[in-house]
């Protein structure tokens, strides 16, 4: 018996965390197209996501995000999300049909020592809220959604690719069974 679900492959996870990096490295080792929906607000936009926060705030970032989470078809695809998509209900349901929604995990101090400016980041955030402040409002909503999570310290991008093919071939198996 086959999945009921799709074979997408979601990265959701912290800005900073590598679902861009991994993304394209998890794409090109199983032959699926992939979508970076940052990438697609900015050319929505045209303009950076740091832009759009600056002169519309960061909740019309979250909106856009998830309006155009919405129009996506991605089938057989590796989509990374932007870091707040998971603040959309609707969103990520669209998602969670479409596939694996695997959930990048990486501690809080890792995440700050790659990112050393935050303001230049695009986060969609409210003013005044500090990096740590997100993480611990986003970790549960991350964990929430996904159906696999993957614990990024210490590890390669190739390395954490070969998990997560790993860990959905796993899922698909529990399915069948």
């Amino acid at each position: 018996m086959a999945s009921t679900r799709d074979t997408s492959i979601v990265l959701v996870g912290m800005p900073g965390v590598g679902k861009s990096t991994i993304g394209i490295l998890l794409a090109k080792e199983l032959a699926r197209e992939f979508v970076d929906t940052d990438l697609l607000i900015q050319v929505h936009a045209k303009k950076a996501l740091q832009d759009i926060v600056h002169e519309n705030g960061y909740q019309h970032l979250r909106e856009l995000e998830e309006a155009i989470i919405l129009t996506l078809d991605v089938s057989n695809h590796v989509v990374s999300t932007g870091g707040s998509a998971i603040y959309g209900e609707n969103a990520m349901a669209h998602l969670a049909k479409a596939g694996q929604i695997v959930f990048l995990d990486l501690p809080l101090s890792d995440l700050e020592a790659r990112i050393h400016n935050m303001e230049a980041r695009g986060i969609a955030k409210p003013d005044g809220q500090s990096f740590a402040d997100v993480y611990a409002e986003r970790v549960p909503l991350y964990r929430k959604y996904a159906d696999i999570t993957i614990q990024c310290r210490g590890k390669s991008p190739v390395a954490v690719v070969q998990e997560i093919i790993y860990e959905e071939g796993e899922q698909y198996a529990d399915a069948d069974a």
